[in-house]
């Protein structure tokens, strides 16, 4: 059985031909090309790459495994820019992202701008473009950008924006953490599934398998976010290879600072184990879930 280094390698080899391919050689030349690509070629865990993959290789899937490359790489071109507008002076105001200067200060405020413009604007022609070719798809473009907007991460980001130096209750972080975090990995969980069964608006409410996946993202999500919360009061930026103590510079909730830092524990734990039961679920089913499981548990017990 493979442990988490093997699914993250394993994962960095498949995705990132297809990023290397996202711009054309012939704008490479171009400044703001040339900030994109710095922050989408940065590294770091791919985790939402690797969701994508490790979701084909758990259903079962075969015969597609390109297409989900290509939407694995459109979006974590969309991650990425939500990165980079995220780190700006106006947002979090942050200098290091995966070890390295973010990209406002490698390339100043004005390039980086138009970095995470262009790394969305991309990803966007990129959906429309695979959605005229195979029109079965539009359905898995579309809820894409329903999880990237207002309903999903855009939509966390502006109560994350608006609830710096306040003080919100559990629920309203919890909806803040669903869009931020949580958004982009139902999207990352889902979408291989939904690209193999054609799904689409009416077909994926009445899909027993598909709601399984979703409450998994869900408990993936919340928990994957708890754990950051805590890492920022206990890791450090030469492990994390991003800042620490943000939260409580900026003043911001957190589910450390709402409930205390062991409560927070328990809460992480009861969001690992509903995510297992989902898993437990998917497995009686007839699913694979071992290399889910290993994903799993090293989201919750990771320390960077």
């Amino acid at each position: 059985m493979p442990d988490i280094a093997e699914l993250i390698r394993s994962c960095d080899e498949w995705i990132t031909p297809e990023l290397d391919k996202v711009f054309d050689p012939s704008v490479s030349e171009d400044i703001t090309v040339k900030a994109a690509k710095y922050s989408l070629m940065a590294g770091g865990k791919r985790l939402r790459p690797l969701m994508m993959k490790e979701t084909s290789k758990m259903m079962g899937l075969t015969g597609i495994d390109e297409d989900i490359r290509y939407y694995a790489a459109t979006l974590e071109m969309i991650h990425t820019y939500s990165l980079i507008h995220d780190d700006l002076p106006a947002m979090d105001n942050d200098d290091l992202r995966r070890g390295k200067p973010t990209c406002h200060k490698a390339f100043g405020e004005g390039f980086a701008v138009l970095a995470g413009d262009l790394l969305l604007n991309t990803a966007c022609e990129r959906l429309m473009s695979i959605a005229v070719s195979k029109p079965e798809y539009a359905y898995t473009s579309y809820m894409m950008m329903v999880r990237a907007g207002l309903n999903g991460m855009i939509g966390g980001q502006s109560i994350d924006l608006a609830s710096e130096d306040k003080k919100i209750d559990l629920d309203l972080l919890i909806e803040l953490q669903d869009k931020k975090t949580g958004a982009l990995i139902k999207t990352a969980v889902v979408t291989p599934y939904m690209l193999s069964k054609k799904l689409t608006a009416e077909t994926a409410g009445a899909d027993e398998d598909y709601k399984l996946l979703i409450n998994l993202a869900s408990h993936i999500g919340l928990a994957f976010q708890i754990k950051d919360d805590i890492l920022d009061v206990t890791s450090s930026a030469e492990v994390l290879g991003k800042n620490v103590g943000k939260d409580a510079r900026d003043e911001k909730s957190t589910f450390v600072t709402l409930l205390g830092f062991d409560a927070a524990c328990d809460y992480l734990n009861k969001e690992a184990c509903g995510a297992r039961e989902v898993l437990g679920k998917l497995k009686e089913r007839g699913y694979a879930t071992a290399d889910y499981e290993i994903l799993t548990d090293y989201l919750v017990n990771r320390d960077m």
